[in-house]
């Protein structure tokens, strides 16, 4: 009777080793990029436009966002969770954009943690998104655990987080992912909401995205690598040699996030794309649009704001914001629809 308590209090546990090791140790990845860097937009001395008029608000997933922006999954379930999601969460309301929350597996273990993810009394008009790890669907989750995490949230979708290598190097780790892709395809079906694939900072290949897509996932996050290395993370709270071994080795493993962007869009025009993996400002995000994607995640910059007030996240919103808009304006283009088809973004040889 005591294993479903002692399997919350680790995945508890958890949850706060991550905050703290994000914010106080070196957990970015040293050799990879993320490849945004390998492009340079041309700049227009005459933009004939008003910057005023610039408008850089789109839709995802029929919901209307005030910036191509998503706040993306970080946390959950712990007391300083919550406060960094309420936080958050206040500042996507404030700036129409949207957010995702950490994985709530602790939650369906220890409903009395739940309220650290429930954010919608916060943000009542933003686009949230629930999340769990796709894996849990061979352990024993399926719809009921599904759709109590998209209850708790009052999500408008459900982020199903595929992460095999953080699970290798992670201290009793999930690695069971067999028959996964079927799984996810009866639930994509069965969920009232729409489900979004998402990796964790290892990216998703084109050939993936594609039995994924066929599979019924709605949208995808591709999640390259060239941020965070939760390979590192997992290092970090390594129990013996061997685990701080792997992270260490497979610190910079993945496909970088440019790469995702523009091999998922080759083989898939319209699917709805976001660009996450080591994303820190504007131009990286005005990138990222420029190459396909329609919106664009950041974490660890949220994250450390979040941790310091709602003040330090609502001014990182105003620079984002003030960042894409420069590239707009820089460009010549008055709309992100614009943007995506000026040509003006060209790969550095």
């Amino acid at each position: 009777m005591n294993a479903p308590t002692n399997i919350s209090a680790q995945t508890q546990s958890r949850k706060a080793d991550h905050i703290r090791i994000c914010l106080e140790e070196d957990v970015q990845c040293d050799q990879i990029t993320n490849g945004l860097q390998r492009y340079r937009f041309t700049h227009s001395c005459l933009p004939e436009l008003n910057h005023n008029d610039i408008d850089i608000s789109t839709t995802f997933l029929g919901k209307h966002l005030g910036a191509p922006l998503l706040i993306s999954s970080m946390t959950g379930g712990t007391e300083q969770a919550g406060m960094i999601n309420q936080r958050l969460a206040q500042v996507a309301q404030h700036y129409k954009i949207a957010m995702g929350v950490g994985s709530q597996r602790v939650a369906v273990e220890k409903p009395q943690v739940a309220d650290s993810f429930a954010v919608r009394k916060y943000a009542p008009d933003v686009l949230l998104f629930a999340n769990l790890g796709a894996v849990q669907l061979n352990y024993k989750y399926g719809l009921d655990e599904c759709l109590r995490v998209v209850d708790i949230l009052e999500a408008d979708a459900l982020i199903l987080h595929i992460n095999p290598l953080q699970e290798c190097i992670q201290s009793k780790g999930d690695t069971n992912f067999r028959g996964l892709l079927d799984k996810i395809s009866k639930l994509c079906f069965a969920l009232p909401v729409p489900v979004i694939a998402k990796e964790v900072g290892n990216g998703i290949s084109a050939a993936i995205a594609e039995k994924l897509i066929a599979a019924g996932v709605a949208a995808i996050d591709v999640a390259g690598a060239g941020g965070t290395s939760w390979a590192k993370v997992e290092s970090e709270r390594a129990e013996n040699p061997l685990q701080r071994r792997l992270g260490r080795t497979f610190a910079d493993w993945g496909l970088p996030t440019a790469e995702c962007i523009t091999t998922i869009r080759a083989i898939a025009p319209d699917v709805p794309l976001i660009a996450s993996g080591g994303l820190r400002h504007g131009l990286d995000v005005a990138t990222a649009i420029a190459l396909g994607a329609d919106i664009a995640g950041l974490a660890m910059p949220f994250l450390q704001a979040a941790a310091i007030s709602q003040t330090a996240v609502a001014e990182l919103a105003e620079v984002l914001i003030a960042e894409i808009t420069t590239v707009l304006f820089c460009t010549g283009n008055a709309t992100l629809y614009q943007l995506k088809h000026s040509g003006s973004l060209q790969r550095i040889e």
